[in-house]
């Protein structure tokens, strides 16, 4: 039914976004994800939001403690759009919660700061498995639950006299070099499944297609008779 109705919806846009939709998807990647821990500005936020659709990422967790997560439309420039993004901002605890959410999915926790004994991002194995790649505030990093809770470290070799990127530079360099092995390897299965692309495919064409719920709605209507 998934299938049908995707088929449906496609026929209400022009035979170049279907392409692109279809191009796209192929490329799509949820074996790394990104989750972004109270970023307080909403260029930064925005910032990483353009950089993940970039490279390919299809996920975000977005975990809001003290701080609202604002989307600055200028600089997103849409890219929150053709993302799945989860926020964590319900509980006392939202980072923990977030953690938890994310290995029961089989990701390992990845703290993104200059932490001692942290991996060089040159050296970090990606064949281990699912990754989930955690950036903290602005002004001072990820919090001490992150990491209490992370399974590894991973940092950015610097040779100069400030002692960290801007968080989205950071998030950048990260995603391209992450992301360029990780096509390059072979053993790693890191494309999406038919599951998961028939659904974002489905997110895709209801985000893009006008009145697409009245559509939808019309389509399941038909199927009845």
């Amino acid at each position: 039914m998934e299938e049908k109705l995707i088929n449906y919806l496609s026929s209400f846009v022009t035979d170049n976004r279907k392409n692109l939709f279809e191009k796209i998807i192929k490329l799509r990647t949820n074996y790394l994800t990104v989750a972004l821990e109270d970023i307080y500005q909403p260029q930064n936020a925005s910032a990483v939001l353009r950089s993940v659709d970039c490279f390919g990422l299809q996920s975000v967790s977005v975990i809001e403690n003290k701080n609202e997560f604002r989307v600055d439309t200028e600089v997103a420039l849409g890219s929150s759009k053709w993302l799945n993004i989860e926020s964590y901002n319900r509980g006392e605890n939202n980072t923990l919660e977030a953690i938890r959410s994310l290995r029961g999915k089989g990701y390992r926790i990845v703290a993104t700061t200059p932490h001692e004994g942290a991996v060089d991002l040159e050296d970090f194995d990606l064949e281990k498995g699912k990754t989930a790649l955690f950036f903290g505030t602005e002004l001072t990093g990820i919090s001490d639950i992150v990491k209490d809770e992370a399974d590894e470290f991973l940092k950015i070799p610097m040779y100069g006299f400030t002692e960290s990127f801007n968080i989205s530079v950071s998030a950048a360099i990260i995603l391209h070099y992450l992301t360029y092995k990780l096509r390059k390897n072979p053993k790693i299965d890191w494309q999406l499944n038919y599951k998961e692309k028939d659904q974002i495919l489905l997110d895709w064409l209801r985000s893009t297609v006008k009145k697409s719920d009245a559509i939808e709605k019309q389509f399941f209507s038909d199927r009845k008779k």
